[in-house]
């Protein structure tokens, strides 16, 4: 075999390093399946000390990862630093300036250099590939460029996130609150001590942006995301839930309506017969419903060393086998213009959780505001608080409590609107929660 393909790797940490044993390992099945003897010739980590488990004998070290990118003893660039700016930037567009292929795993920078990156790759003629940045070890990326070109795609979904849905998962197994369940994640490496940005949507976001861009021919549009986290959900949101026939889950959706592509991130109620009711802990879900295959359903680990370093491991084959592609399935020139569907318009079922006192005609209030926005009611349920003391002759207490209301589909101006007057009524004891229904 005289063909080759030699790897330089930047950031060894959990990701990087089970990429550099996976092609150790794996190096005669790789040879094998690609025609090319793959070997990594560099590495680049902030940390030369530290003992990762590997041999690195023969293997040149830069303390510069800049430099490993412009070496002209590297090929292909594998990029795990991490972050949209900085040295991941840096060394991806040196690497792509030097004419060198680029393997990356970095949802943020995708999300918000996407484009100029892939356009950059295409005029060196060189490969921008990113399975890993989305789901972990599910090829969710290669099946909706590679596997669906034939299917006009209408909605893609799904769970992104395995800290989010680990949570989630223990609060509704165990009827905990959130920040038990967060410190819990956080005890087991599951949760950044600063979870924002895993709990509060955003890393939801980026991988949703990659997504919609595959399956819907746009360019990147991170800024185009509506976003809300899991932190305001609350143990009896979920045993509602429950009794209603849902499970809440933290979704990523892009969807395709006549005002253009709704992008949204938010805790989401999902029937429980639904396959992605049945994801639960760290397991990550894609669901992409097209008018081919109709509804196709990917599951699997979204994170940890070994399931990412198979996604990365998968580019770097592509790329030993010569298979070089548009980045987003189709030249950046081709890429359409985002036309944002606006959250407002999004018009869909609803579950609204309200702090009411409890006390005569409140509810018919609630249903008098809804009513004039021409919001239709599925169901009302009230759940009187068990712990106040003392209730008026009428069995009133007028304490606060809970009032659900399930909306048919409505939009979700019309339901802010209801929300805005049923407050300025004075009927609410606190903010209201609400939580977008999404069925099969």
């Amino acid at each position: 075999m005289t063909q080759s393909l030699r790897i330089g790797v930047a950031g060894l940490g959990t990701v990087g390093a089970s990429v550099v044993r996976m092609i150790a390992r794996r190096a005669d099945a790789l040879a094998q399946a690609t025609g090319s003897a793959i070997r990594v010739t560099a590495v680049s980590s902030r940390d030369r000390g530290r003992d990762r488990g590997l041999d690195l004998a023969g293997v040149e070290w830069f303390d510069d990862a800049v430099a490993l990118a412009r070496s002209p003893d590297v090929d292909c660039v594998v990029e795990l630093i991490g972050g949209a700016e900085g040295p991941a930037k840096a060394v991806v567009e040196a690497a792509l300036a030097s004419g060198k292929h680029v393997v990356t795993a970095n949802k943020a920078l995708l999300a918000h250099h996407g484009a100029a990156l892939a356009q950059a790759a295409e005029a060196a003629g060189v490969a921008l590939a990113f399975e890993a940045s989305v789901a972990g070890g599910i090829p969710v990326v290669k099946a909706l460029r590679e596997g669906l070109p034939g299917n006009a795609v209408a909605r893609v979904y799904g769970i992104l996130n395995g800290t989010c849905n680990y949570i989630l998962s223990r609060m509704e197994r165990e009827g905990l609150t959130f920040e038990a369940c967060l410190k819990d994640a956080q005890a087991l490496g599951y949760a950044e001590a600063d979870p924002t940005f895993d709990v509060e949507g955003f890393d939801t976001a980026h991988k949703l942006a990659i997504l919609t861009s595959l399956a819907f021919g746009t360019r990147v549009d991170a800024e185009g995301v509506s976003v809300e986290g899991i932190s305001r959900v609350q143990p009896l949101d979920l045993r509602m839930a429950d009794e209603l026939g849902f499970r809440i889950k933290l979704l990523g959706v892009a969807q395709a309506t006549e005002a253009g592509i709704e992008q949204r991130v938010h805790p989401t109620m999902v029937p429980k017969s639904s396959a992605i009711a049945q994801v639960m802990g760290v397991t990550n879900a894609v669901t992409v419903d097209a008018d081919a295959v109709g509804e196709l359903t990917l599951i699997g680990p979204g994170a940890g060393g070994e399931a990412t370093a198979s996604a990365v491991v998968a580019d770097i084959a592509d790329v030993a086998a010569g298979l070089v592609r548009p980045a987003f399935g189709r030249p950046s020139a081709a890429l359409r213009p985002p036309a944002r569907a606006e959250m407002q318009r999004h018009e869909g079922g609803y579950y609204i959780r309200l702090t009411v006192h409890d006390r005569p005609g409140v509810a018919a209030g609630v249903a008098a505001r809804m009513a004039e926005r021409e919001i239709s009611l599925e169901s009302i349920l009230q759940r009187r608080d068990e712990r106040a003391a003392v209730h008026d002759p009428r069995g009133r207490s007028g304490e606060p409590v809970p009032l659900v209301l399930i909306t048919y589909a409505a939009t979700e101006g019309s339901i802010r609107a209801a929300l805005d007057a049923i407050a300025g009524d004075g009927l609410l004891a606190e903010s209201p929660q609400l939580i977008r229904i999404e069925r099969e």
